[in-house]
This record gives structure tokens, C-alpha cells and sequence, in this order.
């Protein structure tokens, strides 16, 4: 994973005042959702025309929520954020840890779980923790304890530091 740097915005999130881009922000989320809204619309009206479409359809959704479903983000990936949302309601929402801020890639709004404003623009952050711990880095390997000679072997490297010792003694006397 790479190092990210998270972001907080408009702290403390009781005091924030809206401003003209958090209102332009709503508005935008809105027009999003009501354009949303219409193209399902209209795809579900085509669905019902042709029950052959909606059936292939049907078969790709379920594909991929299969595929999405049996690899779930591990909660060590999952950093949780305390937000603060247009409505003014502060409530807590997480994201993947590699994004910064809670507004990117598309989620700069959420339906508020305690008035329901759907969408309500996040306005301010602060980022709260990792959901999970991180996997601890993989402990050495520990080396085997060494191998105990055997008796045998030990007499021989006595017998070896014998000669060697008797060796340097006689160079010694002759020297």
C-alpha cells in the first residue's frame, strides 16, 4: 500500500459554517441524482418492453455482485471518518485507507442515517483510524537451535587441539 497523507477539513465539525461551494455542491449532488433517476427510469421502462434485456441484465448484475462479494476489503484497509454532512447532522462513514479525503472518486455526498436527506453533500471531515489493525510485518524465521556434537565428535576436536597445542610447544622450544 502506498503512504497516504489524510486530510481533515473544517474542524471542529460542530462549528463549520456552510459556504457558497458546499451549497453549489448540494446542488450539484442533487441534479446528479435527479439525472440518475431518469436514465434508471428509462432503463427500467426498456427492461419491461423486452424481458430478454432485462434478464441479461439481471445475469451481469448478479455476476458482479458475486465477484464483489467473495473478495471483501479487509478492515485493515477500511479508514473510518467522522463527517459532517449539509444537512448538519455529524455522523461517521468510512472509505478505502488509500484515499485522502472521504470526497474523492465519487463520494463527495451519502444519504444521512439520521434525517435521511439523500443526497446530503459531506461539507467538513477528520479522518478517526484504520477500521482494522495492519498486518504486523512476518517475523524472522527463527534459526534452529545449533546441532550438539556427539560424544565422538568432541573427542575428535579435543584429539585435533591436542596435537595443534604439542605442535606450538615444540616450535616454541626450538625457537
Amino acid at each position: 500500500m502506498r503512504e497516504v497523507e489524510y486530510v481533515s477539513y473544517g474542524c471542529p465539525l460542530e462549528d463549520y459554517q456552510l459556504t457558497r461551494a458546499d451549497h453549489r455542491q448540494q446542488k450539484q449532488s442533487e441534479d446528479i441524482r435527479r439525472c440518475v433517476e431518469k436514465q434508471a427510469a428509462e432503463e427500467k421502462a426498456e427492461e419491461q418492453a423486452d424481458p430478454v434485456l432485462a434478464a441479461g441484465r439481471r445475469a451481469v448484475v448478479e455476476k458482479v455482485l458475486a465477484m464483489l462479494r467473495s473478495s471483501p476489503t479487509p478492515e485493515r484497509d477500511i479508514m473510518r471518518w467522522r463527517v459532517r454532512l449539509y444537512c448538519g447532522h455529524i455522523v461517521d462513514t468510512r472509505r478505502h485507507r488509500e484515499n485522502g479525503k472521504p470526497t474523492l472518486h465519487g463520494s463527495s455526498s451519502m444519504q444521512c442515517p439520521e434525517c435521511g436527506k439523500d443526497p446530503s453533500a459531506i461539507v467538513a471531515f477528520e479522518p478517526i483510524g484504520l477500521a482494522g489493525q495492519p498486518p504486523s510485518p512476518p517475523k524472522p524465521a527463527a534459526c534452529p537451535p545449533p546441532k550438539r556434537p556427539t560424544r565422538a565428535e568432541l573427542e575428535q576436536h579435543v584429539a585435533a587441539l591436542k596435537r595443534e597445542n604439542e605442535r606450538l610447544r615444540s616450535q616454541v622450544s626450538e625457537g
